[in-house]
């Protein structure tokens, strides 16, 4: 039995009006690449233009197709159709029941459209699109002119709509929560896994979320495991702490890494000293026209002239919104020739490792402007003390 009544705590996030504006941004940016069609299957890319989250393509990938001239199709499993459609602000939707249907079904939708022998895009970089998806794909259309289209979407992506920063603002009240819950908790005894509970436990007294998968929690020697997840083990006096905590709204996060030592720690003092100068330098380069080679080489200047010149071992930053990154999101990184435009949000953690390989830093996010670069966090990135 069908029913025209919503399915409670369903629907799009924002207005139709704005997923309809960002398609006009594709077709346009379409138009650049020279291509016909596009096929979006990345998730956090699908959740960019439909609202949907995407995860039901973990059985085969849920591609959007866009065509000029055509409304946008969501070429889903007939499983997920109803949750697809209560996310979603898409009108059209064509759908396959098993794994083997899935090149039939897209080759159907492109046929239909005239564009199955023309330049067809796919997101090959990303995530969620495997080769043998490619393949099947080409089997089924072996006319198809296939085209890298890995960096249309990102583009767009990365400069954000009022709408946008209004959500990602929230996000960022919802991480200085858990930044402060932090520095109020730390104590010889504390475990790793009792201060991610307590974060998420006051985020959620104002009604907010983390986006708990991003969350990075390390105390005392496992400052030296990258990316460390929370576990039992317990901070002690005289040691350094480094957590990577982002607030989430509407599937945007807005991380940022702040560091603590609990009494002193000369070596973790001296390394963040280097972060915050390093960070400093590369916040003071940014403002729109400028590449993203540049920033990432200012603050990389700053540690090569160190003492520790081999302390940093990644890239300065990253584009954020939905899903906090992703596979082909603008990096500040040597050599990236992406401009910088005002609208654009980064996430700039400077993480820098210690001779005793202790990692520690700090970290600042971002919007671009005309005429330089706004902190969307209230909360200094300065070394806390406990």
């Amino acid at each position: 039995m069908t029913t025209s009544e919503p399915i409670p705590f369903t629907g799009i996030p924002f207005p139709k009006w704005e997923y309809q504006l960002r398609h006009e941004k594709v077709f346009k940016a379409m138009e650049r690449f020279e291509i016909d069609a596009l096929l979006v299957t990345a998730f956090h890319h699908q959740r960019y233009l439909t609202g949907y989250n995407g995860y039901g393509g973990y059985f085969r990938p849920f591609p959007v197709v866009f065509v000029p001239g055509r409304s946008p199709v969501y070429v889903i499993r007939e499983y997920e159709l109803t949750g697809v459609r209560a996310y979603s602000c898409i009108d059209t939707f064509v759908t396959y029941t098993h794994l083997p249907d899935w090149p039939k079904a897209i080759g159907g939708v492109l046929k239909s459209y005239g564009v199955h022998d023309k330049r067809v895009g796919l997101q090959l970089g990303c995530w969620n699109l495997a080769p043998k998806d490619v393949t099947e794909l080409q089997a089924e259309l072996p006319n198809m002119k296939l085209v890298d289209a890995t960096h249309l979407i990102p583009q767009l992506a990365a400069v954000k709509t009022d709408l946008e920063l209004k959500v990602m603002r929230e996000a960022m009240a919802m991480t200085d929560i858990a930044v402060r819950t932090f520095q109020n908790s730390l104590r010889a005894g504390l475990s790793e896994e009792e201060l991610s509970d307590t974060m998420t436990r006051e985020v959620a007294k104002v009604g907010g979320e983390l986006w708990t998968t991003s969350t990075n929690i390390a105390f005392g020697e496992r400052t030296k495991i990258p990316h460390g997840v929370a576990t039992s083990h317990q901070i002690k006096n005289n040691e350094p702490a480094m957590i990577e905590v982002g607030g989430a709204k509407h599937g945007y996060a807005a991380g940022i890494v702040r560091s603590a030592v609990l009494g002193r720690h000369p070596e973790a003092e001296f390394v963040h000293a280097l972060a915050v100068d390093a960070l400093e330098e590369a916040f003071g380069a940014i403002k729109a026209g400028v590449t993203a080679a540049s920033v990432d080489a200012a603050a990389r200047k700053v540690v090569r002239k160190s003492a520790l010149p081999r302390a940093f071992r990644h890239r300065t930053g990253y584009h954020t919104g939905i899903h906090w990154g992703g596979r082909a999101n603008l990096s500040l990184e040597p050599e990236s020739k992406d401009i910088l435009e005002a609208g654009m949000t980064f996430h700039m953690p400077v993480i820098l490792f210690g001779e005793s390989d202790i990692m520690i830093g700090c970290s600042e996010h971002v919007l671009v402007t005309d005429k330089g670069a706004e902190l969307l966090s209230s909360t200094p990135h300065t070394l806390h003390s406990a």
